[in-house]
C-alpha cells in the first residue's frame, strides 16, 4: 500500500493510498461543504510545485481533506506543516500521515474563515515587506464555497499587513473554480475582467498556473478547477484604503451593463 508518484525530498513511509485512507474511514464528499477529493498524486505534486522551492519552508495547507495534497507537501522535505481542517471526519486520515512524518506535522481542527493565522508561524520568519517574500506558504485545494469570501478576506489581511501577511510577503496557491480563476487573473478591457480582478491585481502578482479538468476529482464537479498563484505586491497600485477600494469597484461592476457613471455617482 506504498504511495505511487516521483521520489521526493522527503520520502514517506509505505502509507495506505488516498482511496484506501477513504474506504478505511468511510469517508464521503459532502455537497453542502462543496468537498471534491482529488485522488491523483501527479496533478497534487503539480499543484505543489507551483509554490516554488519548499524545501525547510513552513506550510500551511487550508483544508487539506483526505490528505492528497498533504502528501506532496510533505515530500519535498518541508519544515513544518499546518493543517487547518474544519471537518471531523478527516482527522484521523491526517494523523495517520502526522505520525508517517515525526515532528513535521501540526493539525487544527478549525475554519480557516476564524482562525488567527497571525499566529500560525514562528515569529522569527517575520520579513519585512519590502525584503523577498518569507518561507513561508499558504497551499490549499479550497472549497467552491469557501474560496470567494477567504481571498477577499486575505487580500483584505495584505492591504493591512495582518493576518498570515504580518510575517510579510507570505504567498498562496489555491484552487478555484476556473471561471473564478479567469476573473482573477483576467486583463483590464478583457470580457472577464470583474470585481476579484481588481481586488487581486491591485494587491498582488496573480498566476493562473493550469487548469484541473472536473473529472481528476471525486466526485466529479460540475466545472473544471484552476490553481491560482498570488504573491503580494511590495506596493499596492492603488493607494487607498481596502474598503474604499472595495466599495468603488462593487458600484462600479453593479452598473457595468450600464452606463459606468451611474456606478460612481
Amino acid at each position: 500500500m506504498a504511495v505511487t508518484g516521483k521520489a521526493a525530498a522527503f520520502p514517506l513511509p509505505p502509507l495506505p493510498t488516498i482511496g484506501e485512507i477513504i474506504k478505511l474511514f468511510r469517508l464521503k464528499a459532502q455537497k453542502q461543504l462543496s468537498q471534491n477529493f482529488l485522488l491523483d498524486l501527479r496533478l497534487t505534486d503539480k499543484i505543489v510545485r507551483q509554490a516554488g522551492k519548499l524545501k525547510n519552508a513552513h506550510v500551511c495547507e487550508v483544508g487539506p481533506g483526505p490528505g492528497g495534497i498533504t502528501r506532496s507537501i510533505l515530500r519535498t522535505g518541508v519544515e513544518q506543516l499546518l493543517l487547518i481542517e474544519k471537518d471531523a471526519r478527516f482527522i484521523p486520515g491526517l494523523q495517520m500521515l502526522s505520525e508517517a512524518a515525526p515532528g513535521k506535522v501540526r493539525i487544527v481542527h478549525g475554519d480557516i474563515l476564524t482562525y488567527k493565522m497571525e499566529k500560525a508561524f514562528p515569529k522569527h520568519l517575520k520579513k519585512d515587506w519590502e525584503d523577498e517574500p518569507p518561507d513561508i506558504h499558504i497551499i490549499g485545494n479550497l472549497p467552491f464555497s469557501v474560496s470567494t469570501p477567504l481571498i477577499i478576506k486575505w487580500l483584505e489581511n495584505v492591504s493591512k499587513k495582518d493576518g498570515p501577511f504580518i510575517y510579510g510577503r507570505t504567498r498562496m496557491t489555491l484552487t478555484f473554480q476556473k471561471e473564478v480563476a479567469e476573473r482573477l487573473t483576467a486583463n483590464p478591457g478583457g470580457r472577464q475582467r470583474s470585481r476579484l480582478s481588481i481586488m487581486s491585481q491591485y494587491l498582488c502578482t496573480v498566476e493562473n498556473c493550469f487548469v484541473i479538468p472536473g473529472q481528476a476529482f471525486v466526485p466529479k464537479p460540475e466545472v473544471d478547477v484552476a490553481v491560482v498563484h498570488f504573491t503580494p505586491l511590495v506596493q499596492p497600485k492603488i493607494q487607498q484604503p481596502f474598503e474604499l477600494v472595495e466599495k468603488v469597484v462593487q458600484s462600479v461592476f453593479q452598473f457595468r451593463r450600464k452606463y459606468c457613471f451611474r456606478g460612481l455617482e
